[in-house]
């Protein structure tokens, strides 16, 4: 008879639905091969202090696909091999404490960590893997910017909350004549931008992977009058920045970030706007709004099956990979591949063609 294995999940980054469903798809489908499975809680922090690591099993899983957040929670300040830590004279210094994980894994007799998050958590998962630790990465984030997967787990949610949001600025928008700026998520590719705004009926849409001349934009909302449309939606990816210009980034000297923290786009392009048209100019920023809730049936099935695949892929001793959607099937990606590689928006593609074609501005 084969050892019964003792596997780890943790969540690491920003939140984003589906987490769970990942969460329920793993413990239920190694409870079905009698392995064990313990939740590693708050990214990689119960790995150090190890009274954060919880047993999981079916009955404290079950059902919880439709929830949003995770039950595990999550952080994008706990980066191991860059580790904030109060010394004596109570300063923060930076350590690298990636030998302490390794060392409690080993202690606890782990045979193999699922780690699930963006771009950074699984930089840090492939430099485990790299320090000896079995590993498989299961991609999450709603930019949807990493590569190697057609798409992520949460992205679908996001473009819906969004688009929801889109659509009904349409009508106060209307109502007052007024030019509304609404700022999404997106540091460094526009995906939400760009679906939520074609989807939503933008008459804007500035994304990172196009700088925008204010000037034209301008242009653009002004012409909008000679169609007998006084009102404007303007779509703006919290990425994205003008010509000769830098993104907004406001979370400067935030100890233990492991990203920049952007925001304030949409009031930048509000503020110009108003300025330069004299039109009535409002900002509103979905912030958080696009990670919270229940995810789509879409976002639910995905992150069931990521959850799935990465337990099948353990079985077979497939570590260093990520599970990625290749349509029709999830397959293993090597994570060695997959760091670094950001899934930016084709500005060429069909998708940013459409909407040209149907009179959506970029502002280039």
């Amino acid at each position: 008879m084969e050892k019964a294995l003792r596997i780890a999940i943790n969540t690491g980054g920003g939140d984003a639905p589906g987490l769970n469903a990942v969460i329920e798809a793993v413990v239920m489908s190694a409870y079905n091969r009698n392995w064990e499975v313990y939740g590693i809680k708050n990214g990689y922090t119960g790995l150090l202090n190890t009274d954060e690591i919880i047993r999981l099993t079916p009955d404290n899983v079950r059902r919880i696909s439709s929830i949003g957040g995770t039950i595990l929670g999550t952080t994008n300040k706990g980066n191991p091999f860059q580790m904030p830590i109060k010394n004596m004279a109570g300063e923060i210094e930076i350590k690298d404490v990636s030998d302490k994980v390794v060392e409690n894994f080993k202690r606890l007799h782990l045979d193999c960590l699922i780690a699930v998050g963006g771009d950074g958590s699984l930089k840090i998962a492939y430099d485990f893997y790299k320090k000896g630790l079995p590993i498989i990465g299961v991609p999450k984030t709603i930019d949807n910017d990493l590569g190697g997967t057609v798409i992520t787990f949460g992205f679908d949610t996001a473009v819906s909350i969004a688009t929801e949001a889109i659509d009904r600025l349409h009508s106060t928008a209307k109502s007052h004549d007024r030019v509304m700026v609404v700022e999404v998520m997106g540091r460094h590719a526009g995906w939400i931008a760009l679906n939520s705004g074609i989807s939503g009926a933008a008459d804007v849409i500035l994304i990172p992977e196009i700088p925008f001349d204010i000037e034209k934009v301008c242009e653009h909302i002004i012409s909008l009058d000679l169609h007998g449309q006084h009102y404007a939606i303007v779509v703006a990816a919290e990425g994205s920045s003008p010509i000769g210009g830098r993104q907004i980034d406001k979370g400067k000297g935030e100890i233990g970030r492991q990203d920049v923290v952007l925001g304030g786009i949409g009031e930048f392009v509000a503020k110009e706007i108003a300025k330069k048209t004299g039109k009535d100019t409002r900002s509103l920023v979905l912030g958080h709004l696009q990670r919270g809730g229940s995810p789509t049936t879409f976002d639910r099935l995905l992150a069931l099956r990521f959850g799935a695949a990465a337990v099948r892929m353990i079985e077979k001793k497939n570590f260093g990979v990520m599970v990625a959607l290749d349509p029709p099937d999830v397959k293993a990606v090597p994570l060695e591949k997959v760091v670094g590689s950001m899934k930016k928006v084709p500005i060429d593609g069909d998708t940013v063609k459409t909407a040209r074609e149907i009179g959506i501005c970029f502002g280039d």
